[in-house]
């Protein structure tokens, strides 16, 4: 198996809900039967019935809103990009989990929930820079 990434898909109890939350945030898609595809730099952000979605992987559904070991992250340039996104998340029908702070790790971070429960990092960590067009090369943790 290559070490990649190609499609992430979210579970979701109402896919017109879901697609306007995301669209409020500024995101555009396609709506393909009843499925919503995003392109987000180099994959792809894909919206689908949790209950359809569970059925095509041999699983149980489970209850939305619960914590499913998931949490997807959004870095940022500036500790002031993580205030406003999560002020905007928010705007848009989130939940705020995690008000912005320093966190643990020392850099600047706060958390925030979808419509479905779905938990997003916004972080800015400055030992994790983005290139021009957003996408992020992790460290070398083991160079001195």
């Amino acid at each position: 198996m290559e070490q990649r990434i190609t499609l992430i898909t979210l579970g979701v109890t109402d896919l017109a809900r879901s697609k306007r939350f995301y669209e409020a945030l500024g995101w555009r898609g396609q709506e393909v039967e009843e499925t919503v595809f995003f392109q987000a730099g180099g994959l792809g952000f894909v919206l689908w019935s949790r209950d359809k979605l569970a059925a095509d992987s041999g699983v149980s559904p489970g209850t939305a809103g619960g914590f499913g070991g998931i949490v997807l992250a959004h870095n940022v340039r500036s500790d002031k990009e993580v205030d406003e996104l999560l002020t905007s998340a928010e705007r848009a029908g989130a939940r705020v989990t995690k008000p912005a702070a320093v966190n643990v790790v020392g850099f600047y971070s706060g958390a925030f929930a979808d419509p479905d429960g779905h938990v997003w990092e916004v972080a800015h960590n400055p030992g994790f820079p983005l290139a021009e067009d957003g996408s992020l090369t992790l460290p070398d943790f083991g160079a001195a």
